[in-house]
């Protein structure tokens, strides 16, 4: 189909059409031919009507009600029957893989000028590749899936094993040995913590709280146990599986009479008679992935204490959707067990020794989240200069008020301190072995993840108030403050609440005090 010829105009020949039945409007330079389209405008007719917009350059009244993204729907951009002789568009659209310019929109390692020693080229491939693919595959999908609730679409899962995406966000290990990363941007052998980091940030610019959690999060949390505990025939088998996308993997320890106390867990496991399998009997709670897994990293009280097992999902499991604040495009899930048949070569490492599987991955989950979280604080914060550039009040943008620009600084003081403190705790995870971050590094990062969410919460909080109304309204200008304003708290409560995880950073603090410290 060929394209439409569009015209130049004067503006005095624009505002010759200014009546209901033949009006045209300019914005940002292009013209628009609203005339039959006024009637159907969800604002109703009169909006075209007001004196200043008819024949007039309505740009600034536009862009104080909609999204730019509102010209680019088929149904809206053929509406523009030419541009303003001699004029150009200023306004900038969102451009697939583009860093954005607004100021502290991205982490500084990122804006022009600015310098770090953290990053090295490989990241900088890295996080250009990622870029592109997730604002052209994954972006458009988590709208739309996080607006209808079914989970991630298969072609999207499988083309982020196809660069083995799932892989690297299980972070640096004998998992990448062999695999070609992101079309060999980066090999397995240079892959470190940063890069990670790189993979984690670029999802977590989304939006979408609901089908992020969905998009294959439980391998981050399902998997490790079986990657450093299960035999070398079943590691091989589920790991296959799973990173390869034709599998999908939870992991299932809260209950609802048990969360941080995961000594209270209440689901059994005891042998048959022969010595042969687990027969498990329990229920679990707030499984994200469940309703959708395949296989279930499974804490069971067993006789000799708390055990971790893999149960694949088969005769006697079953799963129930919960509904909760986000999008069920996550797959939470109420899960039972009723006498479930395990092999007993599915036990995670030896029997009894649960809490120690679960505790060696708390680490990496926890700064997993943090890395999302900085990501998607920034996201507001650009969101919120924006917003406040453009609208008006009392005759003025918005970011003309102190009490405005003073919510602004907080904002970006919160996230810049995130940032700063995650890539801190990165560098030293990246020159630790795994025995020292467990005993050096769980106190900091459990303190991080508290700080982070709260600093999180905060930010949701002052944007509304940046946005007012909209910022309660799932659609139009605030919809991304909504989302993120309802979604919020999941952040302060997956991976351990936040003073559970604040007062172990201090009793691991307490616990490290010089006896002779005196004041």
């Amino acid at each position: 189909m060929a394209s439409k010829q569009l015209r130049e105009y004067t503006r005095d020949e624009v505002a010759k059409h200014n009546k209901a039945d033949d009006l045209w409007i300019i914005i940002d330079g292009k013209v628009y031919d609203v005339t039959r389209f006024k009637g159907m405008h969800p604002g109703g007719s009169s909006v075209f009507l007001d004196e200043e917009i008819p024949g007039q350059d309505a740009t600034e009244a536009f862009y104080a009600l909609h999204r730019h993204e509102v010209l680019q729907r088929p149904q809206y951009a053929r509406l523009q029957i030419g541009t303003v002789t001699g004029e150009e568009s200023v306004v900038v659209a969102r451009v697939a893989g583009a860093l954005s310019k607004v100021p502290y929109a991205e982490p500084t390692w990122l804006t022009g000028g600015y310098h770090s020693s953290y990053y090295q080229e490989s990241h900088r491939q890295l996080q250009k590749a990622m870029r592109e693919f997730v604002d052209d595959v994954v972006y458009p999908d988590a709208q739309l899936r996080e607006e209808d609730g079914k989970r991630p679409s298969p072609e999207v899962i499988e083309k982020m094993a196809d660069l083995n995406i799932h892989a690297m966000r299980m972070g640096p290990g004998k998992h990448l040995k062999g695999k070609t990363l992101m079309n060999g941007v980066v090999t397995p052998e240079g892959f470190d913590y940063f890069h990670e980091l790189v993979v984690s940030q670029e999802i977590g610019r989304l939006g979408a709280r609901g089908y992020g959690d969905g998009l294959n999060a439980g391998v981050v949390i399902g998997l490790p146990p079986v990657l450093n505990f299960a035999n070398a025939e079943l590691r091989k088998r589920v790991s296959e599986e799973v990173l390869s996308g034709r599998k999908f993997i939870s992991l299932a320890i809260s209950e609802a009479f048990a969360g941080s106390d995961v000594q209270g867990l209440k689901t059994t496991a005891k042998k048959s008679e022969d010595g042969k399998y687990w027969i498990i009997n329990g229920t679990k709670k707030w499984i994200t992935n469940g309703t959708f897994s395949d296989y279930f990293t499974v804490g069971c009280k067993t006789e000799d204490g708390f055990t971790c097992i893999l149960v694949e999902r088969g005769e006697g499991v079953e799963t129930k959707p919960i509904k909760t604040s986000y999008s069920s495009a996550a797959g939470t899930a109420y899960i039972t067990f009723e006498n479930v048949k395990v092999p007993v070569e599915n036990t995670l490492g030896p029997e009894g020794g649960g809490i120690f599987v679960i505790l060696s991955n708390f680490n990496h989950e926890r700064w997993v989240m943090c890395c999302s979280s900085a990501r998607a604080q920034r996201t507001i914060v650009e969101e919120c200069l924006k917003w406040t550039a453009q609208r008006k009040a009392f005759g003025k943008p918005l970011n003309s008020q102190a009490v405005i620009r003073a919510k602004l600084a907080n904002m970006i003081a919160r996230v810049e301190s995130v940032q700063t403190w995650l890539e801190n705790i990165t560098y030293q995870m990246n020159n630790m072995s795994y025995k020292e971050q467990a005993s050096k590094l769980a106190g900091p990062i459990g303190l991080l993840k508290m700080y982070s969410t709260r600093c999180a919460q905060d930010t949701a909080r002052d944007a509304v108030q940046i946005f007012g109304g909209r910022g309660i309204t799932k659609t139009g200008m605030g919809r991304f403050i909504e989302h993120y304003y309802r979604t919020i708290t999941f952040d302060s409560l997956l991976g351990g609440a936040e003073d559970v995880l604040g007062d172990l950073g201090v009793r691991q603090a307490i616990a490290k005090m010089p006896k002779n410290a005196r004041l």
